[in-house]
């Protein structure tokens, strides 16, 4: 449960799931609310599948996931996960070798449906190289490839369907004493995974992986994305975000962790107040937020930071944030810091002054911190 005495309307009280690892990161219980993507490179390819990987790590993922339909996949696989500095998830499909592979390889866990993998011996001796190798699983339920048979008993995809079909992944793991998994039950209608994932939440305490799949583009997916993950998040359902968008993975980590932030359930770098600018502003809004996002985008220290063009909501936003610019006119506005006003600065030097006193101030934090530690 997100903790807000002052403000009790903030609080979020989180589902109770169980806790799994997923390589060092904890999934479930009391962990934060982890944030995933998924490389789109050639997995074959070490080189480009790891620099993506890396910058996606840059960006805040916890853990990355990549797809590994193949031999050279699962053989790269050994080298992208030892040089990897988040755990890697290998997406496997259809064929359980591969799944046995990418255990082998290294990998912090095995995205499968048990009910593709094969016959039973099968899926005992995927469940075996998880085991030997310290793998977690997490079951993958999709809308769009749901089992003939529960299509042929619900006549479509429906939320009873896919949570159905994810129980009955979950037994499978169950009956061969395996308990270190995580499931997803997806679906591009933000409706349909909605309603399927909180009959799911009632079902069972397994960690829950969040994702509204194929999202679309990234304005459409990350509206798209907020829009079901944030309703669920806010009902405390969810352990693992990803947010699925035709764009460059570190946009999904950027998009899942401003989701997070929105919620007050994770905290990394600079949060942004703006306003969305009129004719009353003392300086160029939108170019300036754009800017600051640009270069404020090394900070990890978690802070807030209010963008103003005017002095009418100006004063009133600094009040909750830790630096803030209010535009007054004749070319200058006034900067606060802890709420208060502080000093005057021109707007020709404004970015390069907050981003200083952001840089001072995370600088400060960060110091504290280690000083705490010791």
């Amino acid at each position: 449960m997100t903790h807000n005495p002052i403000r009790p309307w903030r609080n979020i009280s989180r589902r109770k799931s169980r806790q799994i690892m997923v390589g060092s990161v904890p999934v479930g219980g009391d962990a934060p609310i982890s944030v995933q993507t998924m490389t789109n490179t050639d997995s074959s390819d070490v080189r480009a599948t790891l620099d993506q990987v890396i910058r996606a790590a840059d960006a805040g993922a916890d853990i990355v996931r990549i797809s590994t339909p193949d031999v050279a996949s699962t053989q790269a696989l050994r080298e992208i996960c030892r040089e990897s500095p988040v755990p890697i998830v290998a997406d496997i499909h259809f064929h359980y070798k591969r799944a046995i592979e990418a255990a082998e390889a290294g990998a912090a866990c095995l995205r499968i449906n048990p009910g593709n993998i094969g016959d039973a011996s099968r899926v005992r001796e995927v469940i075996k190289a998880a085991r030997d190798h310290g793998c977690s699983i997490r079951i993958g339920v999709n809308a769009g490839s749901l089992e003939k048979h529960l299509l042929e008993k619900y006549g479509e995809p429906c939320p009873a369907a896919m949570v159905e079909s994810g129980l009955d992944h979950i037994r499978i793991l169950q009956d061969n004493d395996f308990h270190e998994f995580k499931i997803s039950v997806k679906a591009s209608d933000v409706f349909l995974a909605a309603a399927a994932y909180q009959e799911l939440a009632e079902a069972t305490d397994a960690p829950i992986h969040l994702g509204i799949t194929e999202a679309g583009g990234f304005v459409g997916g990350t509206v798209k994305s907020a829009i079901g993950l944030g309703n669920l998040l806010w009902m405390g359902i969810g352990d693992t975000i990803r947010v699925s968008l035709s764009a460059d993975p570190v946009e999904e980590v950027k998009v899942g962790f401003e989701i997070l932030k929105s919620l007050g359930l994770r905290t990394r770098g600079v949060q942004i107040i703006s306003c969305p600018s009129c004719a009353r502003q003392g300086f160029d809004v939108i170019k300036t937020v754009e800017t600051l996002e640009k270069r404020l985008e090394h900070i990890k220290t978690p802070m807030s930071l209010s963008i103003i063009g005017c002095v009418v909501n100006g004063p009133g936003e600094a009040l909750m944030t830790d630096i803030g610019f209010t535009g007054g006119g004749a070319g200058a506005g006034m900067i606060y810091l802890a709420g208060k006003q502080d000093h005057k600065m021109t707007n020709e030097q404004m970015v390069d002054h907050i981003v200083g006193l952001v840089e001072e101030r995370a600088a400060l934090i960060e110091a504290a911190k280690d000083e705490a530690a010791e």
